[in-house]
């Protein structure tokens, strides 16, 4: 358990898997995972899986040789998704701890093969007719748009000896950046006036205190301990984008970009008709920024101001608090779903204190069948209470999933917020209908906070990475660089809302999601945002004819792109009309939350 203030938190329990890395259980499965990677490493050549030659060389037709491979890699990618989570519930909530470092080294070094076998497959896939494979093998069936996903890919690989040396080439590269990354930014120390020495996490939480002075004096902390560790993060940033970029252009991918569209099931149009509609929705986002600020009243906010908490927000969530809330409401969407989210506090599933070491923000982590472990930073606000409903959306979705194959589970980015998003929408409207009109103030305030991350962060992250491709094509980006670039996209974003002076010219530093090996981990979230918000839109208007769909829809993620999901529920997520329409409902809020503030300043 964590204390915070008068508070315990829960710390989650990894115990049903293994007592301890230290434990006979954990290093004999650990061993295990290692000996059946190389199993199925033995298998692939046995069958000669990989060259368009080595088809004919077998007595075995395709069908059987699939099913036996599917099968293979289905329950070693189930076993290595196990040891892997356990080993990162200790490295993400303490990444001091050496033990964990050493075994998620250890762990990465074995598992480099996997990446060259589902390389192997898809270019064993490419070379085969795929509706036959489909039409004669009841596994292809089931896995149909895995295979014709795969089928797709192996026009963009490189030669087998090219794809297996970038494999191995990614544990020195790429990968040890993300962790050079997570690594220096987790140990961070910054140094507050007044409160010593913090943790990076615990003084970016300082985001949110009532106190302007208090914010202020966090924000420069945190600039100066960003400046202090420029070249270690920009070292990581210029290394993993320039990996990408290199690989890309070997793969004949037209850009980064076209290489995310496809990993994320949606196409240019898709995208170009989303990010039109979140373009014009930017005026309205200000006119909340602008009445946020008068409510604070400041002529103008500063990017410390973002996440400042409004005078009107009297209620404190405390953990209890927030636990009851989140079951409760969540019983009045399904018997289901409440069952689930008590499961999660009942069981431990949860990490929810800022300490040392750990992980800054929050993430949902599937470990085996429908169990999950969620990481929070909690924070005694709705906001708080808004994000631990957005991450046990995501639990839910794997509960859904549960009944898939791993290789059916293959949930793109734009359609892994399906759940989270409705969840979290479901705690908003609840909140709203309960509150008194001061309560609502902050309430409205805490989603409209979080759907500006979304439309408006989101998008300038998104610009930011276009322009940073361009250049990291020709040569590595300075620091210096990398802050105009950032700073540049927030002006275009934010625009006058902001002061020009007092933006956040790090957060190219503070995102892991850049530190991904995933070019743009930025644009499937305001999908999913948008989706999500489309979907509860349509629950409300025929609730019992939405349930029978849903949870059928969650656990179908793997199985169909977006666009063919979506018409499931008669929505074209080419047309902007769609995402108008979601964005709609923000701006129906935003005028909401414009007509409480002028009330409450008058």
């Amino acid at each position: 358990m964590t204390t915070e203030g008068n508070e315990v938190l829960p710390e989650w329990d990894m115990s049903p898997f293994f007592p301890s890395l230290a434990s006979d259980e954990f290093k004999n499965e650990m061993n295990s995972v290692v000996r059946g990677i190389h199993d199925v490493v033995a298998e692939f050549d046995l069958l000669q899986i990989g060259s368009t030659e080595g088809r004919d060389q077998t007595d075995i037709s395709a069908s059987e040789t699939f099913d036996r491979l599917v099968a293979s890699l289905n329950a070693m990618l189930d076993r290595m998704r196990i040891v892997g989570a356990y080993i990162s519930s200790f490295v993400s909530t303490d990444s001091r701890n050496g033990d964990a470092q050493s075994a998620m080294s250890a762990y990465q070094s074995a598992t480099i093969p996997v990446s060259t076998l589902m390389t192997r497959f898809s270019a064993w896939l490419g070379s085969i007719d795929p509706e036959s494979l489909i039409s004669t093998s009841k596994q292809a069936a089931a896995h149909a748009f895995m295979v014709h996903k795969a089928v797709e890919e192996a026009k963009h690989l490189m030669s087998p000896a090219e794809e297996e040396l970038a494999s191995e080439l990614s544990l020195s590269g790429s990968r040890a950046r993300s962790r050079l990354h997570g690594d220096v930014s987790s140990q961070i120390v910054v140094s507050v006036p007044g409160m010593g020495d913090i943790p990076m996490s615990a003084a970016r939480n300082l985001a949110y205190d009532p106190d302007r002075n208090v914010r202020t004096s966090a924000y420069k902390a945190e600039l100066d301990a960003w400046e202090r560790n420029k070249i270690a993060t920009a070292a990581a940033f210029n290394g993993i984008k320039g990996d990408v970029a290199t690989l890309c252009r070997r793969r004949k991918w037209a850009s980064p970009l076209e290489e995310s569209l496809f990993e994320n099931h949606i196409d240019s149009t898709v995208l170009g008709a989303m990010m039109s509609a979140a373009h014009r929705s930017f005026p309205d986002f200000r006119r909340y920024l602008n009445a946020k600020a008068k409510l604070l009243d400041l002529d103008q906010l500063a990017w410390y101001d973002l996440f400042a908490p409004i005078a009107s927000e009297t209620r404190t969530w405390l953990w209890k608090d927030a636990e009851d809330f989140v079951v409760e409401t969540f019983g009045t969407y399904s018997d289901r779903l409440k069952s689930y989210a008590k499961r999660s506090f009942d069981e431990r599933w949860i990490d929810a204190g800022s300490r040392p070491g750990k992980a800054d923000g929050a993430f949902c982590m599937r470990v085996r069948g429908d169990e999950s472990r969620i990481l929070t930073n909690f924070k005694p606000s709705f906001n708080g209470v808004s994000t631990l409903a957005h991450e046990l959306g995501h639990g839910y979705h794997n509960l859904n999933l549960a009944e898939r194959t791993y290789l059916q589970r293959d949930t793109p980015m734009t359609l892994a917020e399906t759940a989270s998003i409705f969840c979290e929408t479901i705690i908003r409207t609840a909140g709203l209908a309960q509150a008194e009109s001061t309560e609502k103030l902050s309430i409205l305030e805490a989603s409209l906070q979080g759907s500006c991350q979304i439309v408006v962060d989101i998008s300038s992250r998104f610009l930011f990475e276009q322009e940073v491709f361009k250049q990291r094509s020709a040569r590595a980006l300075r620091s210096e660089e990398l802050c105009e670039a950032m700073l540049t996209s927030q002006a275009e974003t934010y625009g006058d809302a902001i002061c020009s002076d007092l933006r956040h010219a790090y957060m190219w530093a503070v995102k892991p999601h850049y530190y991904s090996t995933s070019s743009f981990y930025n644009y499937p979230y305001m999908f999913g945002q948008l989706f999500g918000l489309g979907l509860f839109s349509i629950y409300e208007k025929d609730p019992e004819g939405f349930k029978k769909d849903y949870d059928s829809l969650l656990s179908s993620t793997g199985l169909a792109d977006a666009s063919t999901l979506a018409n499931r529920f008669g929505i074209d997520i080419s047309s902007e009309a769609l995402w108008e329409s979601s964005l709609d409902i923000l701006r129906r809020d935003i005028g909401l939350f414009e007509k409480i503030v002028q009330s409450a300043v008058k």
